[in-house]
């Protein structure tokens, strides 16, 4: 069995839905009404998605893509 690839999912909060899409992915997305609703369209859009580019005979990109939190405080006025 293949070992299994972890790839970044960038989740975005819109006014009334979630979007979510695979930087190392181009054009892998998905939208949902809740968040769990997203995560779990996106992770069936990643599945589509590879099986689309074996199919093609394309190379599955790896991840390579990482996430940082970077904390800000407003300086006083």
């Amino acid at each position: 069995m293949a070992e299994a690839n972890e790839y970044l999912v960038v989740i975005e909060e819109g006014p009334s839905s979630f979007g979510a899409y695979v930087p190392d992915l181009p054009g892998c997305v998905a939208v949902g009404e809740s968040r769990e609703e997203c995560e779990a369209l996106i992770r069936d859009a990643i599945a589509f998605h590879i099986e689309g580019l074996i199919e093609k005979g394309e190379p599955v990109p790896q991840p390579h893509s990482s996430i940082i939190q970077v904390p800000y405080r407003p300086s006083a006025a």
